[in-house]
């Protein structure tokens, strides 16, 4: 019979802030040094899409696009996740031209005008490399790099530029469709074991790297609860974990809410999140996560009771 993973906190999960093994407390993005242990860092969305589940179409055009990139740093955005392709649930693969048009405009303008790194949200080994060209520093594919297996070489091939290793199960075409694990902790361990395996031996150093268990992509709501509440069992890599409850449709299926009053459901997984060992915090209302992540983080830092 397997044996659970143990989580650090299970005893007592919110009276126990899980212990960070950082290999050096910063995340290596490009030529930016982002220091994760001082405080949760924070990511925003930025969808350049007609049709993304949470504000598909209202930054589609490249100028609406860049103002609203600017106005979250301008709030307190760490990193910059620009994507191109909605990635919902059900949603279709974009040509990659069209796909080019859409984000590379906006990320040339934008490192010529911010100070933070960008991400680009792509499935296409492609576009990240040209996405890279024009400015981005952090590699984000939400397939986990089975889309295309060359994505690996894309960062290999780049000494700077950052990954983040999610985990998916099935394409956004056909991930909720009725989606089940044998062992959802440990499956997601083993596919971070297993990339971090092949990173290593394409020389990516785990500086450069985040994991993220992959909120709504291939998961049920409890699925997803699970995973929150047994983050810290993926703490022992010693790599940051990055995660993206913001607005999910678990949010919305618990409250009956759609994704513009997620606020306050979205704000209840990140606090838990943070206590429970997140450090990169993906969202897309800027100024009150930002709030709500300071007086998460300040809880966090406070030793137990009795102590």
């Amino acid at each position: 019979m397997k044996k659970e993973r143990d989580s650090p906190t299970r005893e007592s999960p919110f009276f126990s802030a899980p212990s960070f093994h950082p290999n050096s407390g910063h995340w290596r993005c490009g030529h930016f040094l982002l220091n994760y242990q001082k405080r949760p860092l924070i990511m925003g969305v930025l969808n350049v899409t007609p049709d993304s589940f949470s504000d598909g179409g209202q930054f589609f055009k490249p100028e609406k696009a860049l103002d609203h990139a600017l106005q979250l740093v301008s709030e307190g955005a760490d990193i910059i996740d620009i994507g191109g392709e909605s990635t919902r649930p059900g949603a279709l693969s974009v040509p990659l031209e069209e796909e080019a048009d859409r984000v590379l405009p906006v990320i040339r303008a934008l490192a010529q005008q911010v100070s933070v790194p960008i991400s680009i949200d792509t499935r296409k080994p492609e576009i990240a490399r040209r996405a890279i060209a024009a400015g981005a520093s952090i590699l984000n594919d939400v397939s986990g790099m089975n889309a295309d297996a060359e994505m690996l070489s894309v960062v290999a091939e780049d000494s700077n530029t950052a990954l983040v290793v999610m985990h998916a199960k099935g394409s956004p075409q056909t991930m909720q469709e009725a989606p089940r694990y044998d062992d959802l902790i440990e499956e997601v361990h083993a596919f971070f074991q297993g990339r971090l395996s092949q990173t290593d031996a394409l020389g990516i150093s785990r500086d450069r790297i985040a994991l993220d268990p992959g909120i709504g992509f291939g998961k049920t709501i409890a699925h997803n609860l699970s995973l929150i509440h047994k983050l810290p069992c993926f703490s022992e890599f010693g790599i940051p974990l990055l995660l993206g409850p913001s607005r999910k449709s678990f949010i919305g299926d618990m409250l009956d809410l759609p994704p513009s009053e997620r606020l306050e459901g979205t704000a209840a997984a990140l606090a838990i999140a943070v206590f429970q060992g997140a450090r990169i915090l993906r969202v897309h209302d800027l100024v009150e996560m930002k709030r709500v992540l300071v007086i998460a983080e300040g809880i966090r830092k406070q030793a137990p009771a009795g102590e």
